[in-house]
């Protein structure tokens, strides 16, 4: 497929470590590049071999972000939404996996002919079509390529993003390298060699970079900055430097105060206007100076990997940015949790999380950490999994079903409020066989939920195969509990809320999908401003 003829191309490549914030990168320049009146669009092409990560454990990938179509994709798609107004899809990511798939299938039906099939031409023309075909319409795509040069699973993508270069010619294609400038604290001195050794790799594919971004964990003198410049061939204003920030939203403006957003449009040749920096302004303006603290407790099982909860801390920094709060997260080990010591763990937060999961391991902590908001009038909220839960434990210590449970813990004599989708009978494929992607909901008047989003009919992402059992609903309701958000045809419990609780709130997605610093969710804004307000009540 063609390129489009008015589309331009920014790659992002990293070098020396994995994990420094390409993504962040990616998203802070298409935010710049929006401020500009720019119509892009981001792209992941990720070189492991898995399809999607929507198998893979949270401990090893982080989270698993869900586009409005379905698709399970890497969390820097969440980075990508979360600074721009852009919405992706499913084209907006692809895997190794996903190309592979495709080579071999265009093989089997006979596409090539009977000639041998190759990575040069054959999987990077895939390559190149799956990017072509994601920057359709838009003024400039910026794709990052995972992993870090030098890694073999990479090069295929090199090579490809090389040869659009060379079909497309250097006004529509600008390559962004991601390195480190690591300080060795024995010798107190910056290091500029492991850069140098990352762009000769990346020279070594056929790539110069035009413009390199340095993170460090300090601020980069301009004697260092000036001899990265030299030794890397790139212009000193394309020598950048990315310290440390206390926080990832105040990128944007710190990039832009390094005029990358100019250079990028002189080099791509492109007429914009002046940026509009106000709101991304606003947003630091409220990091640094907020008005309170507010302690926020996430009870989960992937604690050791912080990365698992990404876009709910993230929802929860907004939400903080909208109140003019500081936001205090603490993840606590739900399988450390127990009748004991419950209360203690959660004494001294103003709210308390119980995020999404999977399984039944870590389960009876969190209905414990549920049941002490429930009781003790904390303001809870709870997501997917969060919500399930919540539903047995008011089962089990309210309607007195001592064996209430999910269908999902597979135990014997267990009262299912929780149960397989219809649907989901029989299927043994794990990966992309859930309820995955946007959903409407209709809001039942007179709730709290419908007086939080101010409209009746609101569209929420999901990924869950279990839901609430309708055969309970009625024994619910009779106890105090709410069903305030259901499908429209009424069949399927979309949010639950107990009425005589100053803010107990469950939904069956995820919310935290659909937040961002510009726009807090509104069900994550209310929740901080709720609990802010009990704290400062005490």
């Amino acid at each position: 497929m063609p390129s489009d003829r008015q589309s331009k191309y920014i790659f992002v490549t990293g070098g020396v470590v994995s994990s420094l914030g390409k993504g962040l990168v990616a998203a802070s320049v298409g935010a710049l590049l929006q401020t500009r009146g720019l119509r892009i669009t981001l792209v992941k092409a990720d070189p492991y071999i898995n399809v999607d990560p929507g198998t893979m454990n949270p401990r090893q990938h982080g989270e698993v972000f869900v586009t409005d179509d379905g698709a399970e994709t890497d969390l820097d798609l969440g980075h990508y939404e979360r600074f721009t107004s852009t919405r992706l899809t499913r084209a907006n990511s692809f895997s190794t996996g996903q190309i592979y798939d495709r080579v071999i299938g265009n093989e089997r039906q006979g596409d090539y002919l009977g000639g041998t099939v190759q990575v040069v031409p054959h999987v990077t023309d895939i390559i190149k079509e799956f990017i072509y075909t994601a920057a359709q319409g838009v003024d400039i795509a910026i794709v990052e390529i995972g992993g870090t040069v030098g890694d073999i699973e990479s090069l295929p993508f090199l090579e490809a993003i090389r040869q659009i270069r060379s079909d497309l010619g250097n006004d529509r294609v600008l390559f962004v390298h991601v390195t480190l400038i690591p300080y060795l604290s024995a010798a107190r001195e910056l290091k500029t060699k492991p850069t140098q050794h990352s762009v000769k790799n990346l020279r070594q594919t056929g790539i110069q970079p035009d413009v390199l971004i340095c993170r460090c964990d300090r601020q980069i003198p301009e004697r260092i900055l000036q001899k990265i410049s030299l030794t890397c061939d790139v212009g000193r204003e394309a020598a950048i430097e990315a310290r440390d920030l206390d926080s990832i939203y105040k990128l944007p403006l710190h990039l832009h105060e390094q005029r990358i957003d100019q250079v990028i449009v002189d080099h791509l040749n492109i007429w914009s206007r002046a940026p509009d920096l106000t709101v991304w302004q606003k947003i630091r303006t409220n990091l640094d100076q907020p008005s309170g603290e507010c302690r926020i407790a996430i009870v989960g099982k992937y604690i050791d990997v912080i990365d698992s909860y990404l876009s709910v801390n993230e929802a929860l920094v907004h939400a903080g940015i909208n109140n003019c709060l500081s936001i205090k997260v603490t993840y606590i080990d739900a399988e450390q949790l127990t009748e004991q010591t419950v209360g203690e763990a959660l004494a001294t937060f103003n709210g308390v999380i119980v995020p999404a999961g999977f399984g039944k391991r870590g389960s009876d902590g969190k209905i414990l950490a549920i049941a002490h908001c429930r009781q003790n009038r904390l303001p809870f909220l709870g997501i997917c999994y969060g919500m399930q839960l919540a539903a047995i434990e008011f089962a089990r210590h309210q309607l007195g079903i001592e064996r209430a449970g999910s269908a999902e813990f597979g135990e014997e004599g267990t009262e299912t409020i929780i149960d397989l989708m219809p649907e989901q009978q029989g299927l043994s494929d794990k990966g992309a066989t859930m309820r995955l992607g946007s959903y409407p909901c209709r809001l039942l008047d007179n709730s709290k939920a419908r007086a939080i989003y101010g409209k009746d009919l609101i569209d929420e992402r999901h990924r869950h195969r279990f839901e609430f059992n309708n055969r309970y609903r009625q024994q619910f309701e009779k106890q105090g509990i709410s069903f305030s958000g259901l499908s429209p045809d009424g069949k399927l419990v979309e949010i639950m809320e107990l009425g005589d609780h100053p803010w107990f709130i469950c939904c069956q997605f995820h919310p935290e999908l659909k937040s961002s610093p510009h726009s807090a969710h509104p069900l994550f804004n209310d929740f901080i401003a709720t609990a802010y307000r009990r704290e400062i009540r005490q």
